[in-house]
Protein backbone atom coordinates (compact mmCIF):
# COMPACT_ATOMS: atom_id res chain seq x y z
CA UNK A 1 0.00 0.00 0.00
CA UNK A 2 1.50 3.10 -1.04
CA UNK A 3 2.06 5.77 2.02
CA UNK A 4 0.11 9.05 2.15
CA UNK A 5 1.25 12.78 3.17
CA UNK A 6 -1.16 15.27 3.15
CA UNK A 7 0.52 18.58 3.09
CA UNK A 8 -2.06 21.05 4.80
CA UNK A 9 -3.14 24.49 6.49
CA UNK A 10 -5.32 24.68 9.73
CA UNK A 11 -7.62 26.80 8.04
CA UNK A 12 -7.68 25.56 4.40
CA UNK A 13 -11.37 24.39 3.68
CA UNK A 14 -10.04 22.39 0.83
CA UNK A 15 -7.55 20.39 3.07
CA UNK A 16 -9.85 19.61 4.88
CA UNK A 17 -11.97 17.94 1.58
CA UNK A 18 -9.21 15.37 1.05
CA UNK A 19 -8.95 15.03 4.97
CA UNK A 20 -12.74 14.30 5.22
CA UNK A 21 -12.33 11.76 2.50
CA UNK A 22 -9.13 9.68 4.02
CA UNK A 23 -11.00 9.55 6.74
CA UNK A 24 -14.26 8.09 5.34
CA UNK A 25 -12.16 5.56 3.41
CA UNK A 26 -9.85 4.83 6.41
CA UNK A 27 -6.96 5.02 4.86
CA UNK A 28 -4.14 5.50 6.75
CA UNK A 29 -1.71 8.90 6.00
CA UNK A 30 0.60 11.39 8.22
CA UNK A 31 -0.87 14.92 7.99
CA UNK A 32 1.81 17.90 7.57
CA UNK A 33 1.23 21.12 8.83
CA UNK A 34 2.76 24.27 7.28
CA UNK A 35 2.50 28.23 7.48
CA UNK A 36 1.42 29.28 4.54
CA UNK A 37 2.73 33.12 5.70
CA UNK A 38 6.25 31.70 6.03
CA UNK A 39 6.03 28.91 3.24
CA UNK A 40 8.98 26.31 3.36
CA UNK A 41 11.47 26.20 0.36
CA UNK A 42 10.90 22.06 -0.29
CA UNK A 43 7.05 23.48 -0.03
CA UNK A 44 8.12 26.62 -3.13
CA UNK A 45 9.91 23.57 -4.81
CA UNK A 46 6.83 21.15 -4.84
CA UNK A 47 3.23 23.55 -5.15
CA UNK A 48 3.07 25.02 -8.73
CA UNK A 49 0.27 27.03 -7.13
CA UNK A 50 1.79 27.48 -3.54
CA UNK A 51 -1.41 26.14 -2.19
CA UNK A 52 -2.65 23.86 -0.11
CA UNK A 53 -3.41 20.43 -0.09
CA UNK A 54 -0.84 18.46 -1.32
CA UNK A 55 -0.54 14.82 -1.43
CA UNK A 56 2.64 13.07 -1.73
CA UNK A 57 2.66 9.66 -2.62
CA UNK A 58 5.47 7.16 -1.59
CA UNK A 59 7.75 10.26 -0.76
CA UNK A 60 8.01 10.97 -4.62
CA UNK A 61 4.58 11.84 -6.72
CA UNK A 62 3.35 15.10 -5.58
CA UNK A 63 -0.53 16.11 -6.22
CA UNK A 64 -2.12 19.54 -6.09
CA UNK A 65 -5.78 20.62 -5.77
CA UNK A 66 -8.31 18.86 -3.74
CA UNK A 67 -11.08 17.77 -6.18
CA UNK A 68 -7.80 15.73 -7.67
CA UNK A 69 -6.73 14.33 -4.67
CA UNK A 70 -10.53 13.28 -4.02
CA UNK A 71 -10.33 11.98 -7.24
CA UNK A 72 -7.16 9.99 -6.83
CA UNK A 73 -8.08 8.68 -3.45
CA UNK A 74 -12.00 7.19 -4.76
CA UNK A 75 -9.49 5.21 -7.88
CA UNK A 76 -6.84 4.26 -5.81
CA UNK A 77 -8.06 3.69 -2.00
CA UNK A 78 -10.38 0.60 -0.40
CA UNK A 79 -13.42 1.75 1.46
CA UNK A 80 -16.64 2.49 0.72
CA UNK A 81 -17.27 4.56 -2.79
CA UNK A 82 -17.86 8.02 -2.56
CA UNK A 83 -18.77 8.74 -6.14
CA UNK A 84 -21.44 7.09 -7.92
CA UNK A 85 -21.57 4.44 -10.17
CA UNK A 86 -23.63 5.96 -13.01
CA UNK A 87 -21.39 8.67 -15.30
CA UNK A 88 -24.35 11.06 -15.27
CA UNK A 89 -24.53 11.01 -12.11
CA UNK A 90 -21.19 10.80 -10.93
CA UNK A 91 -20.62 14.06 -13.54
CA UNK A 92 -23.35 16.14 -11.63
CA UNK A 93 -21.92 15.44 -8.51
CA UNK A 94 -18.52 16.73 -9.91
CA UNK A 95 -20.49 19.87 -11.33
CA UNK A 96 -21.90 20.73 -7.11
CA UNK A 97 -18.49 19.65 -5.93
CA UNK A 98 -17.51 23.04 -8.66
CA UNK A 99 -20.23 24.61 -6.86
CA UNK A 100 -19.07 24.27 -3.25
CA UNK A 101 -15.55 25.66 -4.53
CA UNK A 102 -17.61 28.74 -5.74
CA UNK A 103 -19.41 28.90 -3.05
CA UNK A 104 -15.69 29.35 -1.00
CA UNK A 105 -14.79 31.95 -3.26
CA UNK A 106 -18.33 33.78 -2.33
CA UNK A 107 -17.25 33.44 1.42
CA UNK A 108 -13.69 34.64 0.94
CA UNK A 109 -14.95 37.62 -0.65
CA UNK A 110 -17.62 38.20 2.55
CA UNK A 111 -14.81 38.20 5.14
CA UNK A 112 -12.68 40.50 2.89
CA UNK A 113 -15.22 42.79 1.56
CA UNK A 114 -13.68 46.32 2.60
CA UNK A 115 -17.18 47.84 3.39
CA UNK A 116 -20.81 47.39 4.16
CA UNK A 117 -21.80 47.44 0.31
CA UNK A 118 -19.10 44.80 -0.84
CA UNK A 119 -20.02 42.53 2.65
CA UNK A 120 -23.91 42.95 1.71
CA UNK A 121 -23.12 41.88 -1.70
CA UNK A 122 -21.66 38.54 -0.87
CA UNK A 123 -23.98 37.51 1.70
CA UNK A 124 -26.87 38.01 -0.64
CA UNK A 125 -25.09 35.87 -3.57
CA UNK A 126 -24.49 33.56 -0.96
CA UNK A 127 -28.27 33.02 -0.33
CA UNK A 128 -28.63 32.71 -3.54
CA UNK A 129 -26.41 30.44 -3.92
CA UNK A 130 -27.61 28.28 -0.88
CA UNK A 131 -31.52 28.99 -2.51
CA UNK A 132 -29.81 26.50 -5.43
CA UNK A 133 -27.94 23.79 -3.50
CA UNK A 134 -31.60 23.73 -1.15
CA UNK A 135 -33.63 23.17 -4.86
CA UNK A 136 -30.68 20.23 -5.40
CA UNK A 137 -31.43 18.28 -2.61
CA UNK A 138 -33.04 14.96 -1.90
CA UNK A 139 -35.13 13.53 1.06
CA UNK A 140 -31.50 13.62 3.42
CA UNK A 141 -29.84 13.14 5.18
CA UNK A 142 -26.85 13.39 2.36
CA UNK A 143 -26.65 15.29 -0.80
CA UNK A 144 -27.17 11.82 -2.37
CA UNK A 145 -29.50 10.59 0.36
CA UNK A 146 -28.46 7.92 2.73
CA UNK A 147 -24.99 7.40 1.35
CA UNK A 148 -22.19 10.00 2.37
CA UNK A 149 -20.37 11.19 -0.98
CA UNK A 150 -17.55 13.99 -2.05
CA UNK A 151 -20.41 16.01 -2.43
CA UNK A 152 -20.49 15.64 1.15
CA UNK A 153 -16.88 15.88 2.14
CA UNK A 154 -17.11 19.55 -0.63
CA UNK A 155 -20.07 21.50 1.54
CA UNK A 156 -18.81 20.48 5.00
CA UNK A 157 -16.37 22.98 4.79
CA UNK A 158 -18.46 25.33 3.56
CA UNK A 159 -20.68 24.98 6.35
CA UNK A 160 -18.49 25.42 8.83
CA UNK A 161 -17.37 28.71 8.38
CA UNK A 162 -20.87 29.35 9.75
CA UNK A 163 -20.52 28.01 12.56
CA UNK A 164 -17.78 30.99 13.81
CA UNK A 165 -19.90 33.72 11.41
CA UNK A 166 -23.29 32.89 13.56
CA UNK A 167 -21.28 33.02 17.12
CA UNK A 168 -19.39 36.58 16.35
CA UNK A 169 -21.78 38.10 13.34
CA UNK A 170 -24.65 39.91 12.98
CA UNK A 171 -27.52 37.38 11.89
CA UNK A 172 -26.87 36.97 7.77
CA UNK A 173 -29.95 34.80 7.02
CA UNK A 174 -28.05 33.12 4.54
CA UNK A 175 -30.35 29.69 5.12
CA UNK A 176 -33.39 30.92 6.36
CA UNK A 177 -35.38 29.50 3.48
CA UNK A 178 -33.22 26.71 3.46
CA UNK A 179 -34.77 23.84 5.51
CA UNK A 180 -33.23 21.00 4.03
CA UNK A 181 -30.14 22.63 3.61
CA UNK A 182 -30.22 23.35 7.14
CA UNK A 183 -31.26 19.63 8.43
CA UNK A 184 -28.05 18.79 5.77
CA UNK A 185 -25.97 21.10 7.86
CA UNK A 186 -26.69 19.79 11.04
CA UNK A 187 -25.75 16.27 9.47
CA UNK A 188 -22.64 16.84 8.51
CA UNK A 189 -21.47 18.74 11.54
CA UNK A 190 -22.12 15.45 13.98
CA UNK A 191 -20.19 13.19 11.13
CA UNK A 192 -17.03 11.65 12.73
CA UNK A 193 -15.05 12.49 9.91
CA UNK A 194 -16.03 16.03 9.63
CA UNK A 195 -15.73 16.74 12.67
CA UNK A 196 -11.85 15.55 12.74
CA UNK A 197 -11.13 17.69 9.74
CA UNK A 198 -9.96 20.70 11.64
CA UNK A 199 -7.63 20.86 15.06
CA UNK A 200 -9.81 21.27 18.12
CA UNK A 201 -8.88 25.30 17.92
CA UNK A 202 -10.16 25.68 14.81
CA UNK A 203 -12.83 28.38 16.03
CA UNK A 204 -10.50 30.41 18.01
CA UNK A 205 -7.69 30.27 14.63
CA UNK A 206 -10.46 31.21 12.58
CA UNK A 207 -11.77 33.84 14.93
CA UNK A 208 -8.62 35.44 15.02
CA UNK A 209 -7.69 35.36 11.08
CA UNK A 210 -11.34 36.79 10.33
CA UNK A 211 -10.45 40.09 13.03
CA UNK A 212 -6.94 40.71 11.48
CA UNK A 213 -8.24 41.18 7.78
CA UNK A 214 -8.91 44.46 8.52
CA UNK A 215 -12.10 44.21 6.53
CA UNK A 216 -15.93 45.37 7.16
CA UNK A 217 -16.39 41.79 8.78
CA UNK A 218 -13.47 42.47 11.22
CA UNK A 219 -15.37 45.61 12.04
CA UNK A 220 -18.58 43.82 12.51
CA UNK A 221 -16.78 41.24 14.59
CA UNK A 222 -15.09 44.47 16.91
CA UNK A 223 -18.59 45.93 17.47
CA UNK A 224 -20.24 42.76 18.47
CA UNK A 225 -17.94 41.71 20.83
CA UNK A 226 -17.77 45.27 22.29
CA UNK A 227 -21.96 44.82 22.68
CA UNK A 228 -21.44 41.45 24.33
Amino acid sequence: MSSLRLVSHHLCPYVQRAVIALAEKGVPHERQLIDLAAKPDWFRAVSPLGKVPLLVVDDGAVLFESAVICEYLEETQPGPRLHPGDPLERARHRAWIEFASASLNTIAGLYAAPDAAGYEARATELAGKMAWLEGALGAGPYFAGERFSLVDAAFAPVFRYFDTFEAVLPPLGVFDATPRLRAWRQTLAARPSVRTAVTEDYPERLAAFLRARGSHLSSLMAREAAAA
